[in-house]
């Protein structure tokens, strides 16, 4: 699919930061005054800017409030109302938390359950699909909750949990990567199936449906070349695991610790890129693109 900058944006800077939030909401000494404004401020502005990035994909963004109507059948509903659930419980806990060093535990865990939600439901918007066999598994919210808390811990100056979720986090992404490879030829999807005619035999396209281009092949049918996928693969996973765990494993500094995380998201960024160009709709079936 057309791995749209909007799309990239926003499944990388909200799983981020609604990860840091979620961390924030399980500390027993989360961090008040300045410095616990400075770490909200950066999970909201993260999460935010992440979720309100979305509605530039759309083609009304006017019409995104119609998004919360459909809460019974869309993920996409679902979405929005775990982001305002989380956003506002993690507000007012953050609240009594900066401005007067009240704790309210509770709170802070019923936050920290929606931000996972949150990412969760996210994650189900690409599940669900199942013109798309590479995102249609459990192992895509598996992913993406996996790096929501492995970036949260790293973002949050959790040392060693963050090396722990980084590597858990990079392996399912490396096995991910693997597995899904082989999803559409499993699915059982071909040529013939996408045009019905099968049953006359084997079935190649002679020319095009049509002479131009169009939406499905704008935005479903995005081809990327293996040596050029296997490249950015290494990449990401070299920016968003490996390098991050080898300057955590160094003597603890602010420059290093930044470092890391410029790194991960750098790597998480190129991950998401991936994630949309290397999905196979099956409508790039039909025409002849796969």
């Amino acid at each position: 699919m057309h791995p749209a900058p909007s799309i990239i944006a926003f499944t990388t800077l909200s799983g981020l930061g609604l990860g840091l939030l979620f961390w924030l909401g399980l500390d027993p000494t989360a961090p008040t005054g300045w410095v616990g404004f400075a770490f909200f401020a950066i999970g909201y502005a993260m999460a935010v800017g992440g979720l309100s990035a979305s509605t530039f994909h759309l083609g009304r963004p006017e019409r995104a409030l119609k998004a919360f109507t459909q809460w019974q059948t869309s993920w996409l509903s679902r979405e929005a109302w775990c982001a305002v659930a989380a956003l506002t419980v993690m507000g007012i806990y953050a609240f009594f938390l900066v401005f007067f060093s009240v704790q309210i535990a509770p709170l802070g865990w019923l936050g920290a359950v929606l931000c996972l939600l949150t990412v969760y439901t996210t994650s189900m918007i690409y599940a669900q699909l199942k013109t798309v066999p590479r995102w249609h598994h459990w192992s895509t919210s598996a992913l993406f909750l996996a790096l929501a808390l492995a970036g949260g811990a790293l973002l949050s100056g959790r040392v060693t949990i963050a090396m722990v979720l980084l590597l858990i986090a990079g392996g399912l992404q490396a096995w991910w990567w693997q597995t899904g490879d082989k999803r559409l030829k499993d699915s059982g999807s071909s040529m013939e199936s996408a045009t019905g005619l099968g049953s006359i035999g084997a079935v190649r396209a002679f020319e095009p449906p049509h002479t131009g281009n169009n939406y499905l092949l704008r935005e479903m049918v995005h081809v990327v070349g293996r040596k050029h996928s296997q490249k950015l693969r290494l990449i990401a996973l070299g920016l968003m695991m490996v390098l991050p765990v080898l300057l955590l494993l160094l003597p603890f500094g602010h420059v290093w610790a930044l470092v890391a995380v410029l790194a991960h998201v750098a790597g998480v960024a190129v991950a998401r890129w991936l994630f949309f160009a290397e999905a196979e709709h099956v409508v790039g079936l039909y025409y002849g693109k796969r």
